[in-house]
């Protein structure tokens, strides 16, 4: 498969692609730790994240008022 392909042509097609893999895993680590920052996306979204808490809070609210309910 590799005759007659120099040693050193082999050694820089091995090194382009090691570069090239460390490249995406940087840029893998990066996307992953921007999309799990938690911080961020609720400073970015602060109004539909209150939004979604009260009405969990609505929701919880009336579950349990149901509980000491008498019929």
């Amino acid at each position: 498969m590799t005759k007659g392909i120099p040693a050193d042509v082999l050694e820089k097609l091995a090194e382009d692609q090691r570069n090239l893999l460390g490249n995406r895993v940087v840029e893998l680590r990066q996307t992953v730790k921007e999309r799990l920052d938690v911080k961020s996306y609720l400073r970015n979204h602060a109004w539909p994240a209150a939004g979604v808490l009260t009405l969990v809070g609505l929701v919880l609210g009336y579950a349990v008022a149901g509980v000491f309910r008498r019929d």
